[in-house]
C-alpha cells in the first residue's frame, strides 16, 4: 500500500497552494521510471508526466489537468513489444481526513488523502499510469492474426467433423 515509499514521490504542501490555482508540471525522471516498468513488469516506461493545476478551498485541495505516459508493453497474444501511449485527464480531490489509498472500505469517489499537510503527487501519478494500462496489453492487430485461424485449424474441428459423420 502507499505506506510503502512510492516509485515516485513528489509532494506538494497545501498551505503553498494559493486559492486562485497553481499550475504543477511534473516530469518522472529515468531511475523512477526504470522502478516504476520493473513494477508493472513493462520493457519501459520511455515518458511519464502529468500538468495539472492545484486549487485549495481551506483544509482541502483538487487536481484537474491531464497524464501523458508513453510505455512500452509486451502484447499477451504474440509476446512482442509494443509502444503505447496514455493521455489521461486528473481529476482528484483531497482532504485531511480521507482514507488511505489501501484502505478497501474506502467509498471509490472518496478523496485522496492529505497526510501531515501534504499532498503525495507523485505516488498517485504513478496510481492513474497503472490505472490507465491495459492489464492485458494487445499489440494493435495482434488479436486479428490470433482470431483469423478461425475454426478450420482449430484442433477439435476435424473432431466436430468425425463425430457429425
Amino acid at each position: 500500500g502507499m505506506t510503502d515509499a512510492p516509485l515516485f514521490s513528489y509532494r506538494l504542501k497545501v498551505d503553498d497552494i494559493p486559492e486562485k490555482g497553481l499550475v504543477v508540471d511534473v516530469e518522472v525522471p529515468e531511475a523512477e521510471r526504470q522502478a516504476i516498468a520493473k513494477a508493472f513488469g513493462l520493457v519501459e516506461v520511455a515518458q511519464l508526466k502529468a500538468a495539472v493545476t492545484f486549487k485549495r478551498k481551506g483544509k482541502e485541495a483538487s487536481a484537474t489537468g491531464m497524464l501523458d505516459a508513453k510505455v512500452t508493453q509486451t502484447c499477451v497474444v504474440s509476446l512482442d513489444p509494443f509502444d503505447e501511449t496514455v493521455h489521461e485527464p486528473v481529476d482528484v480531490q483531497f482532504a485531511p481526513d480521507a482514507p488511505a489509498l489501501d484502505d478497501e472500505t474506502a467509498p471509490l469517489d472518496a478523496p485522496d488523502p492529505i497526510i501531515n499537510g501534504e499532498i503525495e503527487w507523485g505516488g498517485l501519478m504513478v496510481e492513474y499510469l497503472s490505472l490507465a494500462l491495459d492489464p492485458y496489453p494487445r499489440k494493435p492487430g495482434a488479436e486479428f492474426q490470433f482470431e483469423a485461424q478461425g475454426e478450420a485449424e482449430h484442433p477439435f474441428a476435424a473432431l466436430k467433423k468425425w463425430t457429425k459423420e
